[in-house]
């Protein structure tokens, strides 16, 4: 799968999907600052699925109905960077079938896909 993961996103994040063999474009090592709406707009034409942990992607897609590929809203707080790797990587592998297209919230024991 492809993916465009946001500033937010630790590094053990971006490493564990790339370890599992998905293409990773991570905002950190290629074009710092973007804003948001560039930022779904670059992931839709590649058809990559955005990673962040930015409550902002919410409203572009719902209240401002952008088009996207999928968008995946961490929100893990209260766990280590390792933690959040372990769990974001293992919900996309379990998942991945289903993520393309949706706007899925990871959360402590919860994964929402709409």
């Amino acid at each position: 799968m492809k993916f465009l993961a946001d500033e937010g996103i630790d590094r053990s994040i971006v490493d564990g999907l790339r370890n599992l063999g998905h293409d990773v474009f991570y905002v950190v090592e290629q074009a710092r600052s973007l804003d948001d709406e560039i930022i779904l707009g670059k992931a839709n034409e590649e058809k990559r699925i955005v990673i962040t942990r930015d409550k902002d992607f919410g409203e572009l897609v719902y209240r401002m109905n952008k088009a996207h590929a999928g968008v995946i809203l961490i929100r893990l707080e209260g766990y280590d960077t390792i933690k959040r790797g372990e769990v974001v990587c293992k919900h996309i592998e379990k998942y991945s079938s289903e993520l393309e297209n949706a706007f899925t919230v990871i959360q402590k024991g919860v994964i929402r896909i709409r």
